[in-house]
């Protein structure tokens, strides 16, 4: 299996500056370090042994993510450019450095696409034709459907003193045009704004008898490229572009000064829109006239502009692959096999006093969660359920079991984390909906995110109330457990039970949290129990005792945390960090991280269970956790770490999420000294895949069986 990695790509890390300069000289730079992660993930896209809609798939992820990159970390280094400051944490330097390296991901990005991925497209049958690739019959088909479905939407906005620029939303599609002519008021005013509305798809599918038995597509910007004189009579088009900006959206609510949080985010919402400009997108062939004229509307420098060839958002160009029924084209379909140690056949509880449940999402299915809960919910000796929900999404099995439950009279409370991130909006309706039925709602902690993963269940047994719990590394949501990886863990222990029921009620009432038995809590401990755990295996191994730490997580940046580590591995810990992205953690490099290695694995799910391993001699310990190593995770979030204390779960957890992806010699990347990465692969397997093997052993195609 090849990885292609460009020479351009190389030389970029050879001549960036790629350590942090605000004070901390050693660490790697936290936004190149993310630049960095979307080149792996590009590589997928890049990679011929990948079907090749899975490839344009990658292609839009890799967009979707820069998308999210420039409304959340973008701000402050354009703030330090307009500021002109040269001596703080973000500054000119850091604008300009984190700029290069964008614009030449962007150019990668849109020459595989024209380069390859059309090329490899058509091979298949699929074409985006263009206007002048068009036949006669495409050409008239398009100009019927642009009068038909797209012109009654346009309005063309004329700009003059009375028309002054229109409000543009974030990441929407627009056209600017220069106007030759005069107006029918005899005025030459010459630019035009077309706002073009989201409800448009953004690719076309045209029909069978005009596309020859193939499957030919048009862009929307092509069919309103094509039909741009038609919404100007009597003027003539002499330039123009496709544009899209994009906005800081990353929404700010004064919590200690709002009476309901609820309604101050819905309303905040609304202005998440028109937020500060941070990324302006235009044609490759745009001219300096409307280029310039864009930038200065919208207040940007010049490295603020992104000339593209082709569609400004390649996220939307997932609508084709939706549209289109080629299986051939795409990863052969994977079944999860239903978590193997749960039994729909047996009662659920009576399971669990046997023993912990374990499994592994997607490789395993998230049906176990549903199971869990279903059996809850029709139990009729079940009284109580409680839930957090950080990010459950727009459809959910998971919210029409709560409304179940609070049907079938159960007290249901649930924390509903509004602040979640581009999940506000979703998250608001949801709670809307389980206050207005009758289940209690709380939000968490004023100045906290809720992260922390659990459900947490109460069920008479004679006369005693027994509790029954799941916590898990990731969301409650179906439909990205079936993309994400992550661990879920559904207990009866009586001491794990009652920190979660203690967390519940420290959540609802903000009373004082009593000490917690075997949980690790964010903001209170978490992050020192850590940083002791870290410590007390340093002096171990300064003592001469076998010391190891492995780590696996999406990112590492908390600099007291990544300082402990080099100490400790100083002191002589293996030290082996399993970081999906961002990684301010410079490996190997001599005295400083002789004995730290850093491996990011990108596969066809994404990495997201985070699994800490600590072990001093003969004892070992394995916590699983919601959180990543962020200060934000650390102080500003309720996160939860536990551990697994059976010795064949553990050992299971061990040989899944840490061995198998320190020996993955197919989708792994390793850290070089100097922040750069390097894939393993370099045109031969030498090794197995991680997930490729955990799909073998757990797809049901491959003899796994699901039960019930």
């Amino acid at each position: 299996m090849t990885v292609h990695v460009s020479s351009d790509a190389s030389s970029y890390w050879a001549t960036s500056k790629a350590f942090h300069d605000a004070g901390r000289g050693h660490l790697l730079d936290r936004d190149h370090s993310l630049v960095a992660f979307n080149e792996r993930v590009f590589s997928w896209a890049a990679r011929p042994d990948v079907p090749v809609l899975e490839r344009l798939r990658y292609l839009c992820i890799v967009s979707s993510n820069l998308d999210e990159f420039f409304e959340v970390r973008a701000e402050p280094h354009l703030t330090a450019q307009r500021a002109d400051d040269r001596d703080g944490t973000y500054t000119v330097e850091s604008f300009e450095r984190l700029s290069v390296a964008l614009h030449h991901l962007v150019q990668r990005q849109y020459a595989l696409y024209n380069e390859s991925l059309l090329p490899a497209l058509e091979q298949k049958g699929v074409r985006i034709v263009s206007h002048g690739e068009r036949t006669a019959a495409q050409r008239q088909w398009v100009k019927q459907y642009f009068m038909r479905e797209v012109r009654p939407l346009l309005i063309p906005v004329g700009l003059d003193p009375a028309h002054p620029f229109p409000q543009v939303a974030n990441k929407a599609l627009n056209f600017i045009v220069r106007l030759g002519g005069h107006d029918a008021f005899g005025r030459s005013n010459e630019i035009a704004i077309v706002k073009v509305p989201r409800v448009l798809p953004r690719i076309i599918r045209l029909p069978d008898k005009v596309a020859g038995g193939k499957a030919v597509f048009v862009a929307l910007t092509s069919v309103i490229r094509a039909h741009l004189d038609e919404l100007f009579l009597g003027r003539t088009v002499e330039q123009f572009s496709q544009f899209r900006v994009t906005r800081h959206s990353d929404l700010s609510v004064d919590e200690e000064d709002v009476q309901n949080l609820r309604t101050a985010l819905r309303q905040g919402l609304v202005h998440r829109h028109y937020g500060e400009a941070v990324r302006l997108e235009v044609s490759s062939g745009c001219s300096e006239h409307l280029s310039h004229f864009l930038l200065k509307q919208f207040d940007l420098p010049a490295m603020s502009l992104y000339r593209v060839s082709g569609p400004v958002n390649l996220v939307r160009l997932t609508q084709m692959i939706d549209l289109l029924d080629r299986p051939d084209l795409c990863f052969a379909p994977y079944k999860a096999c239903f978590p193997q140690q749960m039994d729909l056949a047996a009662n659920t509880f009576s399971q669990l006093k046997q023993g912990d449940i374990v499994f592994h999402q997607p490789f395993e299915s998230f049906d176990g969660v549903l199971a869990f809960l279903r059996a809850a919910v029709n139990d009729p000796d079940v009284l109580a359920i409680k839930q957090t929900i950080y990010r459950a999404g727009t459809d959910s099995v998971m919210m029409d079991l709560l409304r179940e439950a609070v049907r079938k009279g159960k007290e249901v409370t649930v924390v509903v984390e509004l602040k979640a991130r581009f999940d506000e909006e979703a998250n608001i309706n949801w709670a809307e909906m389980l206050e207005s039925i009758g289940a209690q709602v709380v939000y968490g902690v004023v100045g906290l995110k809720t992260h922390a993963k659990m459900l947490l269940v109460t069920r008479r047994e004679g006369n005693r109330l027994k509790r029954y719990g799941h916590l898990s590394t990731g969301n409650y949501n179906a439909r990205t457990a079936r993309l994400y990886t992550d661990i879920s863990h559904i207990t009866a222990d009586a001491a794990l039970t009652l920190d979660m029921e203690n967390v519940f009620v420290h959540l609802a009432s903000q009373s004082r949290l009593p000490r917690l038995q075997k949980m690790w809590i964010a903001p209170f401990n978490l992050h020192k129990n850590l940083l002791r755990k870290i410590h007390l295996l340093g002096q171990a191994a300064a003592r001469g005792q076998s010391t190891r730490i492995v780590l696996k997580m999406n990112a590492l940046t908390d600099v007291e945390l990544i300082d402990a580590l080099l100490a400790a591995g100083q002191q002589g810990v293996e030290i082996d960090l399993l970081i999906r992205g961002a990684c301010m953690l410079p490996a190997r490099v001599p005295g400083l991280s002789d004995n730290i290695r850093v491996r990011s694995v990108i596969g066809r799910f994404l990495e997201h269970s985070r699994v800490f391993y600590f072990c001093q001699g003969a004892v070992d310990a394995l916590y699983l956790s919601s959180a990543d190593w962020m200060n934000r995770n650390m102080v500003r979030r309720v996160e939860l770490a536990w551990p697994v204390t059976d010795p064949a779960q553990r050992q299971r957890l061990v040989d899944e999420c840490l061995l198998a992806y320190l020996h993955d010699g197919v989708d792994a990347w390793d850290m070089a000294p100097d922040g750069s990465y390097h894939a393993v692969s370099n045109g031969a397997s030498v090794g197995h895949g991680a997930q490729t093997a955990l799909m073998a052993r757990y797809g049901t195609e491959h003899g796994a069986k699901a039960k019930g």
